[in-house]
């Protein structure tokens, strides 16, 4: 694929087989004609944020290259949740077969009532920026202009639990 753009994707899944949900959903990414898988974070077990009362996550990020236009992708994603039996009309921030959120597209600045890059909460969520800091540490938010590794670092002791899953979760 020549010239596409890149494009970092949050995954998470708290229902089910949270771990194959998150795998199929690379799947079915890598699968499209449209888009390649560049990289992915490792997996991670991570605590609910916002919305307290539910099991806890498993969440990645996955760097790819796409010829999709930010909407056009969007798109991708909810058919993919879609396909996986997620249904976004739920609680917010609760409970989720699988989510799927472009967290940064380029170095592109979105506002509209669709679709908002970069990720307009990723800045303060340790499940998105743990996870992005394993592929791309030193790319910069550019809105806040600071990049991932630093977004990290300040965050404070603020209760979000992230964990790597180790061993034969990850065969």
């Amino acid at each position: 694929m020549n010239h596409g753009h890149i494009a970092y994707i949050s995954i998470g899944s708290n229902i089910g087989n949270k771990l194959e949900n998150c795998k199929n959903s690379i799947a079915l990414l890598a699968e499209s004609k449209t888009s390649i898988i560049r990289s992915r974070s490792s997996f991670y077990i991570t605590e609910p944020v916002d919305y307290i009362n539910q099991d806890w996550f498993v969440n990645l990020v996955v760097k790819i290259e796409t010829i999709l236009d930010p909407f056009r992708l969007l798109d991708k994603l909810k058919s993919v949740q879609s396909n996986a039996g997620s249904n976004h009309n739920t609680e917010r921030f609760g409970p989720r077969i699988l989510d799927l959120d472009i967290i940064m597209y380029d170095d592109f600045v979105i506002n509209s009532t669709e679709l908002i890059i970069p990720h307009p909460r990723m800045h303060k969520r340790r499940f998105v920026l743990k996870p992005i800091c394993d592929i791309a540490p030193h790319i910069v938010h550019p809105v806040l202009k600071k990049d991932m590794q630093c977004l990290l670092d300040s965050l404070g002791n603020n209760g979000q639990m992230v964990r790597e899953l180790k061993g034969q979760d990850l065969i």
